[in-house]
C-alpha cells in the first residue's frame, strides 16, 4: 500500500543498517501502513560497508561524515546503529539537525547519557524511539494479550530473557562489545537488556528491587582484553496490580550453551499462563488449570500487528519483525498507532538504564538494591 513518503538516513552501515535497507526494499508487503519509507543516505567510516549500499535503489548519498547526512534537508528520519560510547554525541547531533530519531539500544552508554538524550529529544520536539524488534513476533504479542486479559488469575511469576552463545568460543576476537570503554560498564545488559525489558515495562512492570548475578567470560581474546559482563541474571520484584508483589527474572546471556539467538517471555498465574520463545517462532504455549492442569501447544500463523500479504500458514522471521517495528515507529510518528504495540519510548529506555545501574550496585554489594519510580 502506497502512502506518505518518509526519507530515511542510516548512520552505521553494518549488520543492522543492511537489515534496514532490506526491510524498506520489501515494504510493499505491508497492507495497512500509510507510510512509505525510502532509504536515501548512509554514513559509515568503513568504505567497504558503504560500498554494499551502492546496490540499494534510491540511495543517493554515501559518506564517511555523518554530518553531511544530517545537513541534507531532505532526510526526515535518522536511524543510528553505532557503538554505545558514540550514542550520546550522534543522537544529540541528529536532534539538533531537526531530524526524528530511531535510536539503537541501550540509548546511551549509561544512565546519564540516556537522560541527556531524552532531555534533548523533549526539548527539540522531535519524535524519538528506541529499537527493540522481538516483541513484534505474533507469539510475543499473544503473551502480552494474555497478561493484559486478567484470565491468568493472580500473577505468580514472570520470566523474560535473551540468550546467545556467541562468547562461548574463546577464539572469537575481541571487539567493541567486549570493552567497557565502548560497550559500557553494563556490558551484556546494554547489548541485550532493552529487548528483555521492553514487554515487562510496556505492561507496567517496573522492578521495585533487583538482585543481580553478573558473570564475565574470557578475560583475553585474540586482539585484546575483555572486561565486560557476558551474562546477567536480574532477580526482581514487581507490582502487577495485585495485592502481593511478583518475582520477575530477567536473563541476558552471551554465554548460554546451546543457544544461538533465543528471545523469550513467560507469564504464569494461578489460573493460566503463556510463554513464547523465538526458538520456535510459530509456537505459543498456553497453560490452563482445570480438573487437570495442562499446557496447550498453539500453532501460530502469520498474524503480525501490521497486516501483510504473507499467507497466514507461514511463520515470521527476523526480517519480518524488523519491518513490523519500523512500521510501528513510522505510523506512531504520524500519530496513528491506534492501540497497536509501539517501539521503546525514551521513558522506557531510561528505566532500563536505571535498572542496569542498580544491577551494577547489587553485584558490587552482593545484595538487593531498591528502585523508586515515583
Amino acid at each position: 500500500m502506497m502512502g506518505k513518503e518518509v526519507n530515511v538516513g542510516v548512520i552505521g552501515g553494518g549488520l543492522m543498517g543492511r537489515e534496514v535497507a532490506s526491510a524498506f526494499g520489501r515494504w510493499f508487503v505491508i497492507n495497512d501502513s500509510n507510510v512509505m519509507p525510502r532509504l536515501r543516505a548512509v554514513a559509515d567510516l568503513n568504505p567497504d560497508a558503504l560500498e554494499w549500499f551502492r546496490q540499494v535503489p534510491g540511495v543517493d548519498l554515501l559518506t564517511s561524515d555523518y554530518n553531511e547526512l544530517l545537513d541534507d534537508g531532505g532526510i526526515d528520519v535518522v536511524y543510528v546503529a553505532v557503538p554505545h560510547n558514540l550514542h550520546a554525541q550522534i543522537y544529540l547531533d541528529v536532534l539538533a539537525a531537526g531530524k526524528d530519531l530511531l535510536a539503537e539500544k541501550p540509548f546511551g552508554i549509561d544512565l546519564a547519557a540516556a537522560r541527556q538524550i531524552a532531555s534533548a529529544g523533549e526539548a527539540s520536539g522531535r519524535f524519538v524511539r528506541c529499537s527493540s524488534e522481538f516483541p513484534f513476533f505474533p507469539g510475543a504479542q499473544r503473551v502480552v494479550n494474555a497478561a493484559q486479559s486478567g484470565e491468568l488469575g493472580r500473577i505468580l511469576e514472570v520470566r523474560a530473557g535473551f540468550h546467545h552463545s556467541s562468547d562461548l568460543d574463546p577464539d572469537k576476537a575481541a571487539n567493541w562489545k567486549r570493552q567497557s570503554a565502548t560497550c559500557g560498564d553494563i556490558g551484556v545488559m546494554g547489548d541485550l537488556g532493552m529487548h528483555v525489558c521492553h514487554v515487562p515495562f510496556r505492561l507496567g512492570w517496573f522492578p521495585k528491587s533487583v538482585y543481580a548475578q553478573l558473570q564475565r567470560g574470557y578475560a583475553e581474546r585474540p586482539g585484546g582484553s575483555c572486561d565486560t559482563w557476558d551474562n546477567a541474571l536480574l532477580h526482581t520484584w514487581v507490582e502487577c496490580g495485585q495485592e502481593e508483589d511478583v518475582p520477575m527474572r530477567l536473563e541476558m546471556k552471551r554465554m548460554a550453551p546451546g543457544e544461538t539467538d533465543s528471545w523469550f517471555i513467560e507469564v504464569l498465574g494461578t489460573d493460566g499462563g503463556a510463554r513464547f520463545n523465538t526458538k520456535q517462532p510459530r509456537t505459543l504455549w498456553l497453560f490452563s488449570r482445570g480438573t487437570e492442569q495442562q499446557w496447550q501447544r498453539v500453532d501460530l500463523g502469520f498474524s503480525t500487528p501490521f497486516k501483510t500479504i504473507t499467507g497466514g500458514i507461514f511463520e515470521p522471521g527476523f526480517p519480518d519483525i524488523l519491518m513490523q517495528m519500523w512500521a510501528a515507529f513510522l505510523v506512531e510518528r504520524e500519530g496513528e498507532l491506534d492501540g497497536r504495540f509501539g517501539c521503546v519510548t525514551p521513558t522506557e529506555a531510561i528505566a532500563s538504564q536505571r535498572l542496569f545501574a542498580a544491577a551494577l550496585q547489587s553485584q558490587e554489594k552482593n545484595k538487593a538494591v531498591e528502585l523508586n519510580w515515583t
